[in-house]
């Protein structure tokens, strides 16, 4: 079945095909697609809740009457979930909240010299909305990696949005989190609602929350749209890159491979080793395990996206894994947090055969929404900080700004800035006149 895909041998190809075999699935949206969404969010600007109702029958077949989440539904969610659910849900929650808050950062209060105080200071985005997917299952995981660090950050007004009929598992989290807005929208039409305002949900200042094609078009569209209204990042289809040498036990590779496989049919494992044997054995191992998977339609599409490939040494694998930019890394060798040194590019890393991507997708605390596409050459995932802002203060003192003034003055009439120069002299006039010198 999936057996004999072809093993790539790194060191025969050329840097065209060197690259080539590292590209996503090719997930561009149509320009019919992006007609449609604009024209739903023209309509959302417009009407609001009406197109939001029109637009929910359309998509998810639901007639709402109402799309606020009452606080008796919120609070009675707990009572109808199971408590080895209940049980689950809460330890996550409790790694997740201990590892974030860990991510807070000291503010900065330093004199750069004499009389010249220079201060940063951080203060929560005032108001945020989570957008939770629905899809074929509620994204519980995703609602707790998007409400516990804004709630760590501070955040005030905390909306969230998530496809109807919304999950008793989502309205539990956001019991636990003592979120009281709560809405039943999905799709293009619930990030219209967060980035416009309607009169029932309120506009925020960034969206948050990953989702299919027309939410990421939604996401990009609006930010064009509205220019104080922030994103957290652009999220492609799942992806999973994996270190092994010969050491590696291929029956936990192939079900890393599965699990990543039935995020959906866009989704991409690369797997990287030193050694053709072990490669293989988790080709083989692939096939034995996934006859018995629930998802097993969507994964055999998704293996079509998978490379394999052979390399010369470790070191080599390395410089694969920093080309790609995985979104999720697995480094299952003899000594794998010796590697780690040498990868710059990595979403979230995990080491060893005991450390599943499942785990950073659930519960070891670990913030699951992280750069996809490539993007992690330069971006990270999630953190309070995204919830955050910084802001810099500086304070002088006259003497303070009579030892800096020469400089300032020098570098703007520099630049033919006579006006920045200006605001300097005319204090320091007044400080002649004041303390006469």
């Amino acid at each position: 079945m999936f057996a004999n895909h072809e093993i790539s041998y790194w060191y025969r190809l050329n840097q065209h095909q060197r690259n080539n075999i590292l590209l996503r699935p090719n997930i561009i949206a149509s320009d019919d697609l992006k007609t449609r969404i604009k024209l739903i969010l023209d309509e959302i600007r417009r009407c609001g809740d009406n197109a939001i109702f029109k637009y929910t029958k359309i998509f998810d077949k639901i007639d709402l009457k109402t799309i606020t989440v009452s606080q008796d539904r919120i609070n009675n969610s707990e009572f109808i979930i199971s408590d080895s659910l209940k049980h689950a849900i809460l330890i996550a929650k409790k790694n997740i909240q201990f590892f974030h808050n860990k991510q807070k950062i000291n503010s900065i209060d330093v004199y750069t010299q004499v009389g010249v105080r220079c201060q940063q200071v951080f203060t929560p985005i005032q108001s945020v909305g989570l957008y939770v997917p629905g899809g074929s299952a509620p994204l519980l995981s995703t609602a707790l990696m998007l409400s516990i660090p804004a709630i760590i950050a501070g955040c005030k007004n905390i909306i969230l949005c998530s496809p109807p009929p919304i999950s008793n598992e989502i309205l539990y989290i956001a019991k636990l989190c003592n979120i009281h807005h709560v809405f039943e929208v999905g799709g293009a039409q619930a990030i219209a609602a967060l980035g416009f305002g309607t009169q029932t949900i309120p506009k925020v200042n960034k969206i948050f929350g990953p989702g299919n094609l027309y939410v990421t078009e939604a996401k990009i569209q609006l930010t064009q749209l509205l220019p104080g209204l922030a994103i957290d990042m652009i999220a492609g289809p799942s992806e999973l890159l994996i270190i092994i040498d010969k050491t590696a036990n291929p029956a936990f590779v192939a079900a890393d491979v599965l699990s990543q496989s039935e995020h959906g049919v866009d989704s991409q494992v690369i797997i990287v080793s030193d050694n053709i044997n072990i490669l293989q054995k988790v080709l083989l191992h692939i096939n034995q395990q996934v006859s018995s998977l629930s998802r097993k339609n969507i994964i055999l599409k998704s293996l079509k996206n998978h490379q394999f490939i052979l390399t010369k040494d470790l070191s080599e694998c390395i410089q694969i894994s920093n080309m790609y930019a995985p979104e999720h890394l697995i480094i299952q060798t003899k000594y794998p947090r010796k590697l780690i040194h040498g990868i710059t590019n990595a979403g979230s890393i995990f080491l060893g055969p005991w450390s599943p991507e499942s785990v950073g997708d659930y519960a070891s605390g670990t913030n699951h929404v992280l750069p996809t596409n490539g993007y992690a050459v330069a971006a990270s995932g999630l953190g309070i900080i995204d919830f955050q802002k910084k802001m810099t203060i500086q304070e002088l003192t006259p003497f303070g700004l009579k030892n800096i003034a020469k400089v300032v003055q020098t570098l703007a009439f520099s630049e033919k800035m006579d006006a920045h120069a200006h605001a300097v002299t005319v204090r320091c006039n007044a400080m002649k006149d004041k303390y006469g010198k």
